[in-house]
């Protein structure tokens, strides 16, 4: 997911007068609905759009409903990854090979990386979600939450309502506003849909061709560098400086192996890239080589957790061994998270949301901290640096 300048802008700058969230839900459609005509749209198309538009109490529940994203990256990763999942995925490659070699070819995205994306947005196809599609982004939007996210989103679905590909009615997916097998917000669509299979239409919902190559598009618009790798499990020494990890900051592969970091399978990339050391449960635990191409996956998802294992897997299905899972410190638990965000807010520092979840933010503070303390600064929280603060 992410923003999209050029509408916000237009939101922002060109109509500022409407209520960006909150008030009444009818309220609230109306301005949409104003804003949508003063922009340049037929109030007619505009009106129907909007008419049985209705407020989703479960796409909020989903919302709010996201404790996943707690578990840590051992347990969420093995509870992604099925051997079912890795197989299915292989005989995915098989059956799209001519697909990926077009994408491959053309975006430099390897298939792992989108059979990755593919096999835990939908399954492969099989659960698109069920939640109307227009009252999820309406309904988000008039949530005061994240509407700089989901309110442009509108906008862009109308766009595709007046071209044909959105049906008010009857286009559903999940919970969250994304459409299709790899799960695409209607800017995405609008911007990178692509037709891979030939019959002039770009439909994401029963068109793998379509869906994979559109995803390609986009990743490659979002930065992806062709050709390059992403991530690489590796061997740390003992003596690293631990305060130099995490995905905030980065030195040359070829710097990293003079301080004794080692591939635990194949070779590292390119001397030259700019790479960050991730240790998801801190120096004991599994570790990864990130090269630039890691970032993107950001712009995909901004969950720590979910873009580690989405880019592992996408190893896993090109032949990677299973990592090595190490002998991390026993970790915080939910309420302990959040006891431990509560602290370090206290102290300072920026963490976002107090919400349990070992989210970038909380690792910088967490690092930062287990410096100032003497301790290894791997950034992995435990009950020592708990009880220490």
């Amino acid at each position: 997911m992410r923003l999209f300048p050029a509408l916000v802008a237009t939101i922002v700058f060109s109509t500022p007068v409407f209520a960006q969230c909150g008030g009444s839900f009818s309220g609230f459609v109306s301005g949409l609905r104003t804003e949508a005509v003063q922009s340049g749209h037929d109030r007619a198309t505009v009106d129907t759009f909007f008419r049985n538009v209705k407020k989703d109490t479960a796409v909020l529940k989903a919302d709010r409903a996201q404790g996943v994203f707690q578990k840590p990256f051992i347990e969420f990763s093995r509870r992604l990854i099925s051997q079912n999942r890795i197989d299915k995925g292989k005989k995915m490659s098989r059956k799209y090979d001519a697909v990926f070699n077009r994408i491959e070819t053309q975006y430099g995205v390897s298939r792992g990386v989108l059979l990755a994306f593919w096999a835990f947005e939908t399954d492969y196809g099989g659960f698109q979600g069920n939640f109307n599609t227009l009252n999820a982004l309406v309904t988000l939007s008039h949530d005061c939450r994240r509407p700089e996210l989901f309110r442009p989103q509108i906008f862009a679905a109308l766009s595709l309502y007046e071209r044909g590909d959105f049906d008010p009615a009857r286009t559903t997916g999940a919970w969250a506003g994304e459409i299709g097998m790899v799960q695409m917000l209607p800017r995405d669509i609008l911007e990178n849909g692509t037709d891979g299979d030939g019959d002039g239409k770009v439909n994401l919902k029963t068109s793998a061709p379509d869906a994979l190559m559109s995803g390609a598009k986009m990743l490659s618009e979002l930065g992806w560098r062709a050709g390059e790798p992403w991530l690489q499990e590796v061997r740390v020494p003992k003596g690293l400086d631990w305060s130099k990890t995490g995905p905030a900051q980065s030195q040359s592969v070829a710097s990293w192996a003079r301080q004794g970091v080692t591939p635990r399978s194949g070779k590292l990339g390119p001397s030259g890239l700019e790479a960050s050391i991730i240790l998801p449960q801190g120096r004991k635990g599994p570790a990864f080589i990130a090269y630039p191409n890691f970032r993107v996956y950001f712009e995909w998802n901004q969950s720590f957790v979910y873009v580690l294992t989405a880019a592992y897997f996408a190893n896993r299905l090109e032949g990677a061994k299973v990592y090595d899972v190490g002998a991390p410190d026993t970790g915080l638990n939910g309420a302990q998270m959040k006891q431990l965000q509560k602290k370090l807010k206290a102290h300072g520092y920026d963490v976002g949301k107090v919400d349990g979840i070992l989210g970038a933010r909380t690792r910088l503070a967490i690092q930062a901290e287990q410096t100032r303390l003497g301790l290894p600064a791997d950034a992995w929280p435990t009950a020592d640096l708990l009880s220490r603060l």
